[in-house]
């Protein structure tokens, strides 16, 4: 759900007592993070697109789901609903919560960074199951890592369910919640510190003297593959040995990187980012 006020409704809003009385979840936000997940959802097969809703305030963007998600209820108010999947952002939270039990819901999601279970349960009252969530932005492309944290009316049943939403857009983890911002300073702002090695990566190679649009291809392939390597194997230092050949010259740009600390400051950033996650939760 956008922070932006709602603009004139839109013909194309779908009325969803036209679809079912009660939808099984709706989304709360339809926004790129709500819609990779509703796309998911959808093409997992668990999740029937005539039981879905999502919510959505600005027209333009309502027309777009209209054409992304044919058969799911495309609204700009929270409908009767079983389940909700908070995809706002962090200050519409409370709100959004407190719409979507008035609504029906008896299980939330909350995908809103920094937001804690105590300050969502506040807005949802007693015997609502909360389930916060840490995912990333690779969720975009079906690659997503997510980190979970039950509230305390959360079941394992309400946990295997948030499992089966994001499970569909990557791998989920179960964490206590104390260690979400942890998760956060490695998966949540992780991709950043991928993209910030593509780019060093790609002008360094350009410095050399490789054409920048050869560097963006080679540099964006080599990391695809050494991520499928890892993800294949699952060792990163076995890895890292096999390609580093004695006074080689892999070697020789590792004694650089070990020279300025790379491993100390790649600690200091997931530290700094975990503290502020930290930070934005209080």
């Amino acid at each position: 759900m956008s922070d932006a006020q709602p603009a004139t409704r839109s013909a194309e809003v779908v009325d969803p007592v036209d679809v079912v009385d009660v939808v099984d979840v709706v989304m709360v936000g339809g926004g790129n993070m709500g819609a990779a997940l509703l796309g998911g959802m959808i093409e997992s097969g668990v999740f029937a697109p005539g039981m879905l809703a999502v919510v959505e305030l600005l027209d333009a963007r309502r027309n777009e789901l209209v054409d992304m998600f044919p058969g799911v209820a495309i609204v700009d108010a929270i409908p009767p609903c079983r389940s909700a999947v908070l995809a706002v952002k962090p200050p519409g939270v409370p709100a959004a919560t407190t719409a979507a039990v008035a609504a029906g819901a008896t299980r939330l999601l909350s995908i809103a960074a920094g937001v804690n279970i105590a300050t969502i349960e506040a807005a949802a009252g007693d015997d609502v199951a909360v389930v916060r969530c840490m995912p990333n932005t690779p969720a975009l492309v079906g690659k997503g890592a997510s980190a979970i944290a039950g509230g305390s009316a959360a079941t394992d049943d309400d946990l295997g369910w948030a499992e089966s939403v994001l499970g569909a857009v990557g791998i989920v983890d179960r964490l206590p919640e104390e260690q979400l911002d942890a998760f956060t300073g490695v998966a949540g702002s992780g991709p950043a510190y991928i993209f910030l090695i593509a780019e060093a990566l790609t002008d360094a190679a350009v410095a050399e003297g490789i054409e920048r649009s050869t560097a963006d291809r080679v540099v964006s392939q080599l990391l695809l593959g050494a991520s499928t390597l890892l993800a294949r194997d699952g060792d990163p230092a076995t890895l890292r040995r096999n390609v580093t050949s004695p006074n080689g010259t892999t070697a020789a740009g590792l004694g650089v990187l070990d020279a300025h600390d790379v491993r100390g400051t790649f600690a200091a950033a997931v530290r700094a980012a975990t503290e502020r996650s930290r930070e934005l939760g209080a």
